[in-house]
C-alpha cells in the first residue's frame, strides 16, 4: 500500500473491504492490515460503477494521493478513475464486514486470507519460513530437499499414508498368503508419504558437516486435536560432530532468531495478533488466561535462556507438585513415575507454572524414544536413556525433539532388532556407520507449532493455509 508521501499521481489495486456513504472505499491489496481510503467523489461517477463497490470486489484506481481529513489515516486517493476488475455479489459472499468466528472462516478457508486476522497470521509465517532460511545459510548450512516418497516409516509409528499405483477394488495382485504384492507396484515395493527427512539429512550431514530440510511431512494419526495436522511442515537439520549439548545451544539460538525477526520485521501483524487474543481471553476464567500478553510472552523467550533439566528431574518435579497431590492432572504421575511418556499438561505445567519459562528437557527413558537416538553410557539397571532433547514452550509444549544420533553400529543394530525396525530396508542409512562414522546431532522443529507460537493462535488449523486432518482435505 502506500505511504504517507501526499501530492502525486497513482493507480492503486485491491479488494473492497467496505464501500460507505456512496463516497468511501476502504481498500485492501493483502500488504497490509491497514485499508486506503479512496475517495469516489459525489456525482463524478455513474450509478453503474457506484453499485458494483460491493465487498470482494476488486478494483483499480487512479487519481491524487492527498492528506486524509478522515480518522485512523493520514492520507487517501481522491480518485479520477474506478475499473472494476472482478465483481463480487454482496449477497453471497461470505465474508461481511463483521466479526466471524475461526470455525466459521476454517470452512472458508479459500476466502480467510482476506480478513485482518488470517492476514497477519500468514505474513508472519512467511517471515518465519524466510528466517529459517536466513538461519541456516547464514550458518554455512546446505539446505537439502529429501524425498515426499520414501520407503522407511523414520519414526517407526506405522501412521503412514501408502502411495501406490495398484488398484483399490480388492483386484490387486496378491502373494500367496493374501497380502498385496507390491512388486506390481510403481516403486516395485511398499512406499509411502514421509514422516521425516531426518535419515536422509544425516546421510548428507556424512559429507556437508551440517545440512537442514525444510519441507512437508505426513502423519496419518487420526488426531483430532488444536496441536495436530494430517500435513504439516518440518525444519530439520543435522549436524556432523555436534552432541546433545551442541544440539541444544543450536536449537535455543534458533528458535530466539526466528522470532526475533518477526518481531522486528512484522510489527504490526503481531500486535494486532496480541490485540485479538488479548480480547479472545477476556471471555475466559481469570485461571485460564495467559499471564503474559503474546509481546510479552515473545520478548520474554528471546531475552531469557531457557532452563535446562533432565528427564529424571522433571519427572521428580512433577511426582511432587501440589497439582499431582490435589489430582488436578488428567494423567497423575502414580508411583515412580520413572519411564512414562509425558503428556502435553505435563510439559505446559513445567513451562508454565513452575519455571515459567522454555524449557530444555535431555536423557529420557530410551523405552519411549526412537531407535536411532544414541544411549547414554553407564545408565543404572533397568534405566537406560537416550541423549534426547525437547524444547518445551508456554501454551503449546513440545516444539522441538532432537537427539544426538547413535553413530556406533552395533548398539544401532542391536536397538532396531530390539525395536523390530527390519535393517535390511535401511541398509543404506546403516552404510553411514560402516564408512565414516562421526558423532552427529539433528533436531526437527514443527513449522507450525512454531507459527502458532508467535501469532497466539489456539488452533493449529489457523496457521496453516489448507489444513488436512481427518474427515477433512476439501481445498
Amino acid at each position: 500500500m502506500v505511504g504517507e508521501k501526499v501530492n502525486y499521481s497513482t493507480t492503486v489495486m485491491g479488494w473492497v473491504r467496505t464501500f460507505r456513504n456512496n463516497q468511501f472505499i476502504a481498500l485492501n491489496d493483502g500488504s497490509t492490515n491497514n485499508n486506503l481510503q479512496v475517495m469516489a467523489e459525489l456525482g463524478k461517477f455513474s450509478d453503474d460503477v457506484l453499485k458494483r463497490l460491493t465487498t470482494g470486489a476488486c478494483i483499480k484506481a487512479t487519481g491524487q494521493i492527498i492528506p486524509s481529513l478522515g480518522k485512523g489515516q493520514k492520507v487517501e486517493l481522491k480518485a479520477d478513475t474506478i475499473e472494476i476488475l472482478g465483481d463480487s455479489d454482496a449477497e453471497k459472499f461470505p465474508l461481511q464486514p463483521k466479526k466471524h468466528s475461526l470455525e466459521f472462516l476454517r470452512e472458508k478457508a479459500h476466502l480467510r486470507f482476506r480478513t485482518n486476522t488470517f492476514g497477519s497470521v500468514f505474513r508472519v509465517r512467511h517471515a518465519l519460513a524466510f528466517a529459517v532460511h536466513k538461519f541456516f545459510n547464514d550458518k554455512g548450512f546446505v539446505y537439502l530437499h529429501t524425498p515426499i516418497i520414501t520407503a522407511s516409516d523414520a519414526e517407526g509409528a506405522g501412521e503412514t499414508f501408502r502411495v501406490t499405483t495398484l488398484p483399490v477394488d480388492g483386484t490387486a495382485p496378491k502373494n500367496e498368503d493374501g497380502s498385496i504384492n507390491f512388486k506390481e507396484d510403481f516403486f516395485g515395493h511398499s512406499t509411502n508419504l514421509t514422516v521425516s527427512g531426518q535419515l536422509e539429512g544425516e546421510l548428507a550431514a556424512m559429507a556437508f558437516s551440517d545440512i537442514y530440510t525444510f519441507g512437508p511431512t505426513f502423519r496419518a494419526e487420526n488426531s483430532n486435536t488444536t496441536r495436530h495436522l494430517a500435513e504439516f511442515w518440518m525444519i530439520e537439520p543435522e549436524m556432523a560432530f555436534y552432541d546433545l549439548e551442541d544440539n541444544a545451544n543450536l536449537a535455543e539460538e534458533f528458535i530466539r532468531y526466528v522470532i526475533k525477526y518477526a518481531i522486528d520485521n512484522n510489527k504490526e501483524d503481531i500486535e494486532f495478533l496480541a490485540q485479538r487474543l488479548a480480547e479472545e481471553e477476556k471471555a475466559l476464567p481469570q485461571d485460564k488466561r495467559s499471564e503474559m500478553g503474546l509481546v510479552e510472552k515473545l520478548e520474554f523467550v528471546i531475552n531469557n535462556d531457557f532452563e535446562r533439566l533432565t528427564y529424571t528431574e522433571a519427572i521428580s518435579i512433577l511426582r511432587e507438585s501440589n497439582h499431582n497431590k490435589k489430582k488436578k492432572f488428567q494423567y497423575l504421575i502414580e508411583g515412580d513415575g520413572w519411564g512414562i511418556d509425558l503428556q502435553s499438561e505435563h510439559e505446559r505445567y513445567l513451562v508454565e507454572k513452575h519455571f515459567k519459562k522454555p524449557v530444555i528437557l535431555t536423557n529420557y527413558p530410551a523405552a519411549i524414544k526412537a531407535f536411532y537416538m544414541r544411549q547414554d553410557d553407564g545408565c543404572a539397571e533397568g534405566r537406560q536413556t537416550v541423549a534426547a532433547m525437547d524444547i518445551l514452550a508456554p501454551g503449546i509444549g513440545e516444539i522441538v525433539g532432537g537427539s544426538q544420533r547413535e553413530e556406533r553400529l552395533d548398539k544401532l543394530e542391536q536397538r532396531m532388532k530390539e525395536m523390530n525396525i527390519p535393517a535390511d530396508e535401511l541398509w543404506w542409512y546403516l552404510d553411514t556407520r560402516r564408512f565414516g562414522a562421526c558423532p552427529h546431532a539433528g533436531f526437527g522443529l514443527g513449522f507450525e507449532r512454531l507459527v502458532q507460537f508467535v501469532t497466539g493462535m489456539g488452533n493449529i488449523r489457523d496457521v496453516i493455509p489448507f489444513p488436512r486432518y481427518p474427515k477433512s482435505a476439501e481445498f
